[in-house]
């Protein structure tokens, strides 16, 4: 694996790749890997001559300063799962040398970027979209991978793919989790054991609520049974929706006819977790 830390390098180095004809994919993640990464890696594999993981811990997409510095970091792990699935190139760039020419941009969010993530974490989706154009003009890959666990934030990135034409194509991989259910994630390591085993619950509230949907009972039933029994463990809710999954509005009736999703973001601790699930 070849481990760039520079645009310059690794934009001449994608170039030489590219004149032998080879397509790349790119996986970009803030360390603190985990096999849901892994399963993006091995995706970009399956459709890519090379595959680029960029592991870079955003500042600007963090709106509380203790969460960043919380934010699990441990990147000689990190390389060493990468070498063992034989990531071709990491891009481990510092802040100067992502953010020390930023452009400025100005994509057309259709305003999703307001709704739930946006209303509790103001300023984060401008910090992700502008990092994620930066990742995405370093690397300039055929195809990006990302997850749906953060549903929303895949949504955003295809808007903006599509608001300023860049020639990348997104790939959205279903959400990996653990045997228990949990939605794995870089912040689940912060979890005790005993709160990893709670919060399992998120994942059988969800599907509870989707068999739910597809029984017909009405989505207010729905919300306020869900709430009761998150309601039982020591947390903090801040959202859970049932939306139309392409226009992330709420929905008053489920129909099959509506693409649909169903999100929460919870606190369980000192954790803030996030998931979905998908009709």
């Amino acid at each position: 694996m070849r481990v760039i830390t520079s645009k310059k390098e690794l934009a001449e180095y994608i170039q030489s790749l590219r004149a032998e004809g080879a397509t790349i994919g790119f996986v970009p993640t803030m360390g603190a890997l985990h096999q849901g990464h892994i399963a993006l890696i091995s995706h970009s594999q399956q459709e890519n001559d090379y595959t680029v993981c960029s592991i870079f811990v955003n500042p600007t997409q963090f709106n509380d300063v203790e969460d960043f510095k919380k934010y699990p970091r441990n990147v000689a792990v990190d390389t060493e799962m990468l070498e063992e699935c034989k990531c071709d190139i990491l891009f481990l760039p510092d802040v100067e040398e992502m953010y020390g020419e930023t452009e400025e941009i100005n994509p057309d969010l259709e305003g999703l970027d307001e709704k739930l993530e946006g209303e509790f974490r103001p300023g984060h989706f401008k910090g992700v979209m502008q990092i994620v154009y930066l990742l995405l003009k370093a690397v300039s890959p055929d195809r990006i991978y990302m997850g749906l666990k953060d549903y929303q934030q895949q949504l955003l990135v295809g808007k903006m793919i599509t608001s300023l034409g860049l020639p990348v194509t997104l790939r959205a991989v279903q959400i990996d989790r653990e045997d228990s259910g949990l939605a794995r994630s870089s912040r689940n390591v912060r979890l005790t054991t005993y709160q990893r085993n709670d919060a399992a619950v998120i994942y059988k509230t969800l599907f509870l609520a989707k068999e739910a949907l597809k029984n017909g009972i009405e989505i207010s039933t729905i919300i306020s049974d869900s709430l009761e029994e998150l309601e039982k463990y020591d947390t903090k809710l801040e959202y859970f929706k049932i939306c139309d999954a392409e226009t992330l509005e709420d929905l008053d009736e489920y129909s099959e006819h509506i693409p649909t999703v169903i999100l929460i973001a919870i606190w369980w601790g000192g954790v803030r977790l996030i998931d979905n699930i998908m009709l």
